[in-house]
């Protein structure tokens, strides 16, 4: 937003779709490295294999394609497309996040191989997002919790792409009463409504009370929820909106 939006730096498109030849360059990068392996796997055939993760619904990919000799590639390859995973190594992944702290995750059991060019040519969003932060000059991802498991697929991409890695920063969730994310989806929740219904002031004070930084549930300008705000205090908790 600062260096002015979709217009980029330089010839640069902040575009996704016109950062097209970024991708491909990494990607060709991981795979002259051995890192990703053509997986031949339907939708259909990943339900089969394994329920959801948790409560999260993360299907964690069981390997299926990843020791297929060359003879069997090329039979399979007749029949469809493949899309791309990178290779996760087996082990631990620790990083500190700066909100919930030592994080670790099993990279088989929690994440597994991902995706990272879809059958159709297209690439994910695991490779693009990471070539976009780190040749934007990106140093500090603020995002929510529901990205907190995409960290370590994140991290080894930076790592074999030879990129800096930036620190990670995760706020908790606004969910309904159910438990449900808030998303823009969402009747009441989307930019039109919350231009209808609130001031710019009484969404940033409402806000900065829902996470217990305003003492009441009253309007703020900006630079009073700056001063107050402290990035320690934030809950870890997601919070219902009631």
């Amino acid at each position: 937003w600062d260096e002015g939006g979709l217009s980029g730096s330089g010839s640069c498109s902040y575009v996704q779709s016109e950062r097209d030849a970024l991708y491909e360059r990494a990607f060709d990068m991981l795979k002259s490295g051995g890192l990703v392996y053509p997986c031949y796997c339907s939708r259909a055939d990943l339900r089969a294999a394994s329920a959801p993760h948790a409560s999260d619904g993360i299907t964690p990919y069981l390997g299926t394609c990843r020791h297929l000799s060359v003879e069997e590639q090329e039979a399979k390859s007749l029949e469809r497309k493949p899309s791309y995973r990178f290779a996760m190594p087996s082990g631990e992944m620790m990083f500190v996040d700066g909100n919930y702290g030592e994080c670790c995750f099993d990279m088989q059991r929690d994440c597994g191989d991902f995706v990272v060019r879809r059958a159709d040519g297209n690439f994910a969003y695991q490779l693009a997002v990471v070539v976009d932060d780190a040749l934007m000059g990106v140093t500090e991802v603020v995002r929510g919790y529901d990205l907190l498991s995409s960290t370590p697929q994140q991290i080894l991409l930076y790592r074999a792409l030879e990129y800096a890695e930036p620190t990670f920063y995760h706020l908790p969730l606004l969910v309904s009463k159910r438990g449900q994310r808030l998303a823009k989806r969402d009747e009441g929740t989307d930019m039109g409504y919350l231009r209808e219904h609130y001031t710019p002031q009484r969404l940033v004070g409402h806000i900065m009370w829902l996470v217990g930084l305003n003492a009441k549930d009253e309007p703020m300008i900006l630079d009073e929820a700056l001063s107050v705000f402290d990035p320690k205090a934030m809950p870890k908790e997601n919070i219902t909106v009631v």
